[in-house]
């Protein structure tokens, strides 16, 4: 094969949150027209993109670090006469561009979250241009008017509906890095889905940086639908009209926005899967204020006690910052309480760290490293506990699993609860992407096991109630 008849190859790493994880698989679909097609590692890429985050410390020294295991690969596709490019996408590119440039100077191409369309165009660039192309803007109005609609691969997708945060959390870069919430309009959003469906998805989670802010625009899909603007309940409500999608999930959420009609359908919607991630972050009522979260300890309590009047068996999953500039051990305990009062099935926490350019990253009440330290460990046993609790209390419930993949062993498959915990079970491989009735047979931390009740058919429907099973 001729070196001009050969495909392209693009390999992509990414980092961080399913924002990421979107933006990443329509990098994909934007540079198939131009003939690249995935690489399982960079050696002998033609490109490869490092799709960052900037949430956890020392982010972009992560980033430098992959840069330099693949300069010599560069070099090497140099050195043989051909060209292969680097570019630095998400929000590390966003946020320090520049410094990028500078200190790697071989990365041909640095671009934002929010031009990810325009990659054609700057691989175009960068392949007639010297020196880096960089494009940081925020034109996310118009980005999803230009990229193609998405690839179903496989019976689970993501479809990003809100973009950006307006709330400026004094730890979070977010805002500086996604820029201000948009909300895709509701028809954009309703066409996407039923292309999703058409390809075979039957579970979509709707993302956002602030999910449950959305609020868009219905001039495109009629006046007897409704006019004026939808908010994340309603759009959710109409998504579960699409005949084949089974499951929906939406995330990351935040306390501020979980409105009534939102509430309302994690009671009323059943293809709504039982299980939300509400980040929290503190117990402490001082703490949240030094954070702008915008909520209180006690109005997060009034809310999941809300969501569970109207769905008992809905899980939890939350987020938690240990030492936060100025906790005190008081503060700390106050977040400890709430775990115990709520239970969560699952949960993500990590010790603060500084943001460069968040208000929090100046403040002169910085909490030693090793009070952080025990602190998290104090807070992962009492979360991972409970983790192991909820996992346990499935055992002998019989819950719909939707078959994602194979599993490690042969004759093994796995998929997703309604709680979002994988689930192993002995199945043939044509029940790929079917939703199987299955007796929990053994919960470990991370995992269950299970065995088939009934064999799905060929056109199954998500019919069976998913098991009522308490965090607590």
């Amino acid at each position: 094969m001729s070196r001009l008849d050969r495909r392209k190859k693009l390999f992509i790493k990414t980092y961080g949150c399913q924002m990421n994880v979107y933006d990443s698989a329509r990098m994909a679909d934007v540079l198939a027209p131009l003939g690249y097609e995935a690489a399982p590692e960079p050696d002998g890429a033609d490109l490869v993109i490092l799709n960052t985050c900037h949430i956890r410390e020392k982010a972009a020294e992560k980033v430098f670090s992959d840069l330099g295991r693949l300069r010599p690969l560069k070099d090497a596709k140099a050195d043989d006469g051909e060209k292969m490019l680097i570019a630095v996408a998400g929000c590390v590119a966003q946020a320090e561009g520049d410094a990028l440039v500078a200190r790697a100077p071989f990365v041909d191409i640095v671009f934002g979250p929010q031009t990810t369309h325009r990659l054609p165009e700057l691989v175009a660039r960068a392949h007639r241009e010297a020196g880096a192309v960089l494009d940081t803007d925020f034109p996310v109005d118009t980005k999803f008017d230009h990229l193609p609609p998405p690839r179903a691969d496989g019976p689970t997708a993501f479809l990003s509906v809100q973009e950006g945060c307006d709330k400026f959390c004094t730890f979070c870069v977010v805002p500086y890095t996604r820029g201000a919430e948009y909300s895709r309009p509701v028809k954009a959003v309703i066409d996407e889905a039923r292309g999703l469906v058409a390809g075979g998805v039957r579970e979509i989670t709707l993302l956002g940086q602030n999910v449950n802010a959305y609020h868009g625009e219905t001039e495109d899909i009629g006046a007897a639908r409704g006019a004026g603007t939808w908010g994340l309940g309603r759009l959710i409500r109409e998504l579960a009209e699409i005949e084949g999608l089974d499951r929906i999930r939406y995330t990351t959420s935040h306390p501020r926005d979980m409105d009534d009609d939102l509430i309302a359908a994690h009671a009323e919607v059943p293809a709504l899967m039982p299980y939300l991630h509400l980040p929290v972050q503190s117990g402490s009522n001082r703490i949240l204020e030094a954070m702008n979260r915008g909520h209180t300890r006690d109005g997060y309590y009034r809310i999941i006690d809300r969501l569970r009047d109207g769905r008992p068996d809905l899980a939890l999953s939350s987020d938690f910052i240990v030492g936060f500039p100025g906790e005190t051990d008081d503060d700390f305990a106050y977040t400890m309480r709430l775990i115990e009062d709520i239970g969560f099935a699952q949960a993500f926490s990590f010790k603060y760290s500084a943001r460069p350019g968040t208000p929090a990253s100046e403040h002169g009440d910085q909490i030693a490293d090793d009070v952080k330290s025990a602190r998290l460990t104090a807070l992962q046993s009492l979360l991972a506990s409970q983790q192991t609790a909820f996992n346990s209390a499935c055992v002998g419930q019989t819950v719909p699993v939707l078959l994602t993949g194979t599993g490690r062993h042969d004759g093994q498959m796995v998929g997703r609860s309604p709680y979002l915990q994988p689930v192993h079970m002995q199945a043939p491989q044509d029940w790929f992407g079917r939703i199987v009735s299955a007796e929990i047979t053994e919960a470990v931390a991370n995992s269950l096991s299970a065995v088939a009740v009934d064999a799905p058919g060929a056109k199954d429907s998500s019919t069976t109630s998913a098991a009522k099973v308490s965090a607590n």
